[in-house]
């Protein structure tokens, strides 16, 4: 069994302790998520791990045949080179091979013609042969597709920020290290994308640390959480659900803890205060247990938490109306005869493929981008918070208090109390000691957290959120959400997250591409759960009512079933399920096998039978159905 041991790990940024003699073992399968506060040290732990980053003391132990993959926030490629040559930037003679024969069906599609391209051809197919890269060709081929990778020949600075961090992805599963390291994976994912990497991480043979914003990816993906909170990482069994309880159970434990030592450092305290003569060597003990209780109970103050309640001006009847708006972007289209009504307290959730429109929408609505035709009226109340997927404000040279205090010296509360920049800054957990910090001194979750502080503190009515849970930690967004629940203005919000849209929108607006939209009225859940089914209605529908020519006898009545056909025909469905079931079945176990490939050949073998068999049940019903009563 391959594991991975971190001893003693210590590293700082600055006067911050992100990581305070932390320890931990990571075995073969583990699927760790691993969370917390934005700044706490998340990406660095997987930087150190990944090689990228080291610690300033400790070890991290593994055997020399252990290979590590690492997805980081920002992906960054050498922009001019080839989509191929970054996808199988690998030096394993698998990954070459690929690489040349990728490369050769390029060549041979542009120009085919060519004596010299049909040779290097030749010698591409023999590489795949010899090193046996069919099948990591054809698992390569499907993650590829499945992340909407199909240009190999383009630049990777043709692509977008996007698409880069797709590319990113495809290249560390491709390359299926023993241990996957993944910071923020579902960035830049629609949600069908998103469960297609839930499938094949859950099926994935190697070990996984993912550090994610995304709850049901987490709650569906790991089977063990680490939570780094002031440089301790407390690890919990189980995926997130589990670490929720276990926690809440912790936190408990905790205060009783806590309860118990005040009331001890009240007895202790009272004895030293009472002078007491001669204690000599025997009382030194007793000395340093006060002390060691006057450090656990003035250190264990509850940590601050996100609460923020900013007042808005009031919504007026009319909100957003948009009627008849027409929009392209090159040859996309992105608005077609668009109808929109947002009124006040609407809470609309935008979500669909990539690239389809929807934060051009926003873009639309706050008056960035002009419509080709049509209107979009607002109403004159309204005072739009835009949250961006950039934090195009942030003054990175500013530090943050005087960045907020420009913005607003203080803010009144929906109860009518006032706070002060200093205090909401608190609230947002940024103690005082860091509220002088410069901008370009924070951690990137640390900057989007600012920048959401920056919209609410000027008391918008409607808010537009492009994506609003990327980069910012689960506690974050938990205090958000809740926001939200109270918040008396209008919300509309661009994300792919699905807990988010469950938690905070009752009205859906799917982008499906070129101007086609769906409204559904309901949670984000229900609509997965809708589709999955009509989905699989018209499948079957689709198999089992293909057209046939009737049959008829000569008299031009329909011939009946012989009684071998009646016995056939009371069974059929349920071979046909059976042999369904069998079906999705092996292609299960294809995927727990996918490193074995002698296995994998028997697997496919009995697949492609069983399937035959499965498509000739199908034509004898189609049959037995046109004349069964």
């Amino acid at each position: 069994m391959k594991l991975l041991r971190a001893d003693n790990l210590d590293k700082n940024y600055g006067t911050k302790q992100l990581l305070d003699d932390v320890s931990f073992l990571i075995r073969e399968k583990d699927r760790i998520g691993l969370i917390g506060i934005n700044g706490t040290g998340k990406s660095t732990l997987i930087k150190i791990l990944s090689g990228k980053d080291h610690a300033e003391k400790g070890s991290i132990d593994y055997p020399n045949d252990y290979k590590i993959g690492y997805l980081s926030q920002d992906t960054i490629f050498s922009e001019d080179i080839s989509v191929l040559d970054a996808v199988f930037d690998d030096d394993t003679p698998v990954m070459k091979a690929i690489r040349s024969y990728e490369k050769a069906l390029v060549d041979l599609a542009q120009d085919g013609e060519n004596p010299a391209v049909q040779k290097a051809y030749e010698k591409a197919e023999e590489a795949m042969n010899k090193e046996d890269a069919w099948l990591a060709e054809t698992s390569a081929k499907t993650i590829l597709n499945k992340l909407g990778i199909l240009f190999l020949d383009k630049k990777v600075s043709e692509l977008s920020g996007g698409q880069q961090k797709r590319l990113g992805l495809a290249q560390v599963l491709i390359q299926s290290p023993d241990l996957l390291l993944l910071d923020e994976p579902t960035n830049h994912l629609d949600y069908e994308t998103i469960q297609w990497l839930e499938d094949y991480l859950n099926h994935y043979q190697g070990s996984l640390i993912v550090i994610t914003h995304d709850r049901y990816f987490l709650d569906r993906v790991t089977n063990r959480i680490f939570e780094l909170a002031d440089g301790t990482l407390h690890e919990y069994t189980g995926n997130y659900q589990a670490y929720l309880l276990q926690r809440a159970e912790r936190e408990e434990q905790e205060k009783k803890s806590l309860h118990k030592n005040k009331q001890l450092f009240k007895q202790e305290l009272a004895w030293m205060r009472a002078g007491v003569k001669a204690r000599g060597t025997k009382q030194q003990a007793r000395i340093n247990r006060f002390n060691d209780l006057k450090d656990k109970v003035s250190g264990s103050s509850d940590k601050g938490t996100l609460e923020f309640s900013a007042g808005t001006k009031r919504l007026g009847k009319k909100v957003i109306e948009i009627e008849h708006a027409n929009f392209k972007i090159a040859n996309q289209v992105i608005l077609k005869d668009f109808e929109l009504l947002v009124q006040a307290n609407e809470r609309l959730g935008i979500t669909g493929a990539n690239g389809s429109g929807k934060s051009t929408l926003l873009n639309l609505i706050a008056g960035n981008l002009t419509l080709d035709s049509g209107v979009i009226e607002l109403g004159e109340t309204v005072n739009i918070g835009y949250y961006t997927q950039t934090n195009d404000t942030l003054d990175e040279s500013k530090r943050i208090i005087s960045y907020l205090q420009e913005i607003a010296e203080e803010v009144k509360q929906q109860d009518g109390t006032v706070i002060s920049v200093t205090e909401m800054l608190e609230r947002f957990l940024f103690p005082r000691n860091v509220h002088g910090t410069l901008i370009s001194k924070l951690s990137g979750g640390e900057k989007r957290r600012l920048y959401l502080l920056s919209i609410l503190i000027q008391q918008p009515n409607v808010l537009l959120l492009d994506e609003p849970t990327n980069d910012l930690d689960v506690e974050t967004l938990t205090i958000l959400e809740d926001y939200l629940s109270d918040f008396p203005g209008a919300v509309i919000a661009v994300s792919h997250d699905r807990y988010f849209l469950d938690k905070t929108m009752d009205k859906l607006l799917i982008f499906k591409g070129q101007g086609n939209m769906t409204t559904f009225y309901g949670s984000m859940s229900d609509y997965v759960e809708q589709t999955d089914e009509q989905e699989s209605v018209e499948k079957t529908k689709s198999t089992l009512t293909k057209k046939v020519d009737k049959v008829v006898s000569n008299d031009g009545k329909k011939k009946k079933l012989t009684y071998k056909e009646k016995i056939e025909w009371d069974t059929i469905e349920e071979d046909i399920a059976q042999l369904e079931e069998n079906i999705e079945s092996l292609n299960e176990q294809m995927l727990d096998n996918s490193s074995d490939a002698i296995k994998l050949q028997d697997l496919q073998a009995t697949l492609t039978t069983t399937e035959q068999t499965l498509e000739e049940k199908l034509e004898r019903w189609e049959y037995l159905s046109e004349f069964a009563d």
